[in-house]
């Protein structure tokens, strides 16, 4: 088991840049396609340059982000000493720097980790969470972020929720261009402003796949992880019972943001489940029963 989550770090490490060229090469692709469209090329210099500042804009500020698209608040250990006290526990027994820990007043019992390495990692649980689990199943939901800390999932989840939030951007920018610029009709192939459309509507969609392929599999090895760090995988369990049962989407949501949650925070619907970052509870629950 240690061998293989030293192999898992690893890879995340890796992923972590080969995401962010990847995310660059992408939208450089978009930047070439408006260059050619208006003949334009200096418009590619742009696009590489402003997404190669802001993919190194997100390693550094995307949780910061992400913690205040959440309407989190950052506690100490007066505020809420359960909360507290077992987020403490489980970096201890993990070997992990304290996180800074933030709660989110919201009904829907959920949480998040992110920062881009352990030593700059924060935990952020919502109040419904906190009033739903006890004591063994916060313990399950808490390991499960405190592993994603471990596993470096953290990095990788920061980077993609900030890359996936721009290449919206684009897109959307893209299309308003499109549509409401003056072009010289002469100098502008039709058929190549079509194809410039089909690329940015279908570009956030490419992305959240991108996403969804990531953060499937890291949810399935940080519920293993929290079974392990707990020594409880029964609690595991529990805890993502407890989450089906009372599910109800958050009142702030970000697409951008939802593989960093251990439950999808989005509104079910059937094209929400389709692209969900998250594989289904069942399966979840079924990996670690088969796995005991």
């Amino acid at each position: 088991m240690a061998v293989s989550m030293r192999k898992q770090i690893a890879q995340n490490k890796r992923n972590t840049i080969l995401i962010m060229l990847v995310f660059i090469a992408f939208i450089a692709l978009i930047g070439w396609l408006f260059a050619w469209l208006h003949n334009d090329y200096t418009i590619l210099a742009w696009f590489i340059a402003v997404s190669a500042g802001y993919a190194l804009f997100q390693y550094f500020l995307a949780d910061k982000i992400a913690i205040a698209s959440a309407g989190a608040r950052e506690i100490s250990e007066s505020d809420n000493p359960r909360y507290y006290k077992i987020v403490q526990k489980l970096a201890k027994d993990a070997k992990l720097p304290m996180p800074r820990v933030y709660i989110i007043n919201d009904s829907a019992p959920n949480a998040f980790a992110t920062g881009r390495n352990p030593e700059h990692a924060s935990v952020a649980a919502t109040t419904g969470l906190l009033d739903v689990m006890d004591d063994r199943e916060l313990r399950a939901v808490m390991g499960h972020e405190m592993s994603h800390v471990k596993n470096y999932d953290i990095r990788i989840s920061m980077i993609t929720f900030g890359l996936v939030s721009l290449v919206g951007f684009i897109a959307d920018f893209g299309i308003r261009v499109l549509f409401y610029s003056d072009r010289d009709e002469e100098n502008n192939s039709p058929i190549g402003a079509l194809f410039v459309l089909v690329t940015l509507i279908l570009s956030p969609i490419v992305a959240s796949l991108a996403q969804m392929g990531i953060s499937r599999q890291r949810e399935y090895l940080a519920d293993a992880s929290s079974a392990a760090l707990t020594g409880d995988p029964d609690s595991m369990i529990d805890a993502l019972r407890a989450l089906d049962e009372h599910a109800r989407p958050m009142r702030q949501q970000n697409v951008a943001s939802e593989a960093m949650y251990i439950a999808n925070p989005l509104r079910k619907s059937v094209l929400s489940r389709l692209f969900s970052t998250h594989p289904p509870i069942e399966s979840r629950i079924e990996r670690l029963e088969n796995s005991k």
